[in-house]
């Protein structure tokens, strides 16, 4: 056990990680590519099993490597289709993972961290404090498991066409992994998605934003919830760190391309909270200059939660003030939440040894 523990997982190594280590062990980087389409084409996680590596290659990396997954624990369907995925990571700690599907996609919604310690008030997660971040085979190992279990290593038809990183944890508080495991998604090599497909949703990490901007440049989502500081202090804390209008910048930032996709704006319904026709309006301005699309929410409840969501109609009025002003908006139709599937009801198993980040401790690895 102990030797096992010192050998390199290879699902945590992106393509240019890879290459560097095949180099470094003196051989062609091309090897690299050859493994990574072994794992992430066909499924294979026996380097036994790679015939078009040497012999002498495959021993030594037996000897000095090892492909270690997580593991699913338990499965739960909901009656509209959606699955979740209860996934052991080590001794004590356990993940949620959904897949979505519709007519015209599979969406995975995966996890970046054992729990969350950014404390948002709506958020079933943040309530089960902080352990630690997972590693980048942690979090790819969901969606190698997730296209393990649809077959898509069998018959290659892709089932899962996009990833939203919108599970358990802040991506942008783990970022060297998580940007890793991007790179994964999108590498030809990997699973070879569109960067339009896959969709990272932060609470509002700006240096985050600004790097992701520069290094795999996805899709992004801000987890909003609130047009003014003083509501969104009170209930997205990471707020008193990086203030509605320093994070908005940043968003400007990361869309000053023409081409690029407009960011999705989360804003959960919170009733009485955040919902009234003012706060629309607010909304309005806040996203002035800002190429954006919004997605309402209906909160969804979890033990010991004081609120509630919005009724339908205040959230149609809602919706109507946004829509008049030009703003692309839909309201979000809840997806698996008999089986607390939906936003903001992912728990996991897991011993908390953290449950908050105080301001001057948020960093970026």
């Amino acid at each position: 056990m102990i030797e096992e523990q010192k050998k390199l997982n290879l699902i945590d190594f992106d393509r240019n990680a890879l290459e560097s280590y095949f180099v470094d062990a003196g051989e062609k980087s091309f090897r690299a590519h050859q493994v990574l389409k072994w794992i992430y084409h066909r499924g294979v996680i026996d380097v036994e099993l790679m015939t078009n590596l040497s012999n002498d290659l495959r021993s030594f990396l037996k000897d000095k490597t090892s492909i270690k997954l997580p593991q699913i624990i338990s499965e739960k369907r909901s009656e509209d289709g959606t699955k979740k995925w209860l996934i052991g990571i080590d001794d004590e700690n356990s993940i949620e993972t959904v897949f979505i599907p519709e007519n015209d996609r599979g969406t995975l919604c995966i996890s970046t961290q054992v729990g969350c310690a950014l404390d948002c008030k709506f958020c079933s997660t943040a309530k089960q404090g902080f352990n630690r971040n997972l590693t980048t085979s942690e979090i790819i190992g969901q969606v190698w498991l997730a296209n393990e279990v649809l077959g898509y290593f069998k018959n290659e038809k892709r089932i899962i066409t996009n990833i939203v990183f919108m599970g358990m944890g802040e991506p942008l508080l783990n970022y060297d992994n998580v940007i890793k495991t991007i790179n994964l998604l999108t590498d030809d090599y990997g699973f070879g998605l569109s960067k339009r497909r896959v969709t990272v949703s932060t609470s509002g990490i700006v240096p985050g934003i600004d790097r992701l901007k520069e290094d795999n440049k996805v899709s992004l989502a801000i987890s909003l919830h609130a047009s003014n500081d003083e509501l969104r202090d009170s209930i997205v804390p990471i707020n008193r760190s990086y203030p509605i209008n320093e994070l908005l910048a940043s968003c400007k930032r990361y869309t000053e391309s023409k081409e690029d996709e407009p960011i999705t704006i989360e804003y959960v319904m919170l009733k009485d909270i955040n919902d009234s026709l003012k706060d629309a309006h607010n909304l309005v301005k806040c996203l002035h200059g800002i190429p954006s699309k919004v997605n309402l929410i209906p909160f969804n409840k979890f033990p010991g939660t004081y609120f509630s969501s919005s009724e339908i109609d205040t959230i149609n009025a809602f919706r109507n003030v946004l829509i008049k002003s030009g703003i692309f908006t839909i309201t979000r139709k809840t997806r698996g939440d008999d089986i607390d599937a939906a936003c903001g009801q992912l728990v996991g198993n897991f011993v908390a040894k953290s449950t908050r980040h105080q301001k001057n401790s948020v960093g970026l690895n």
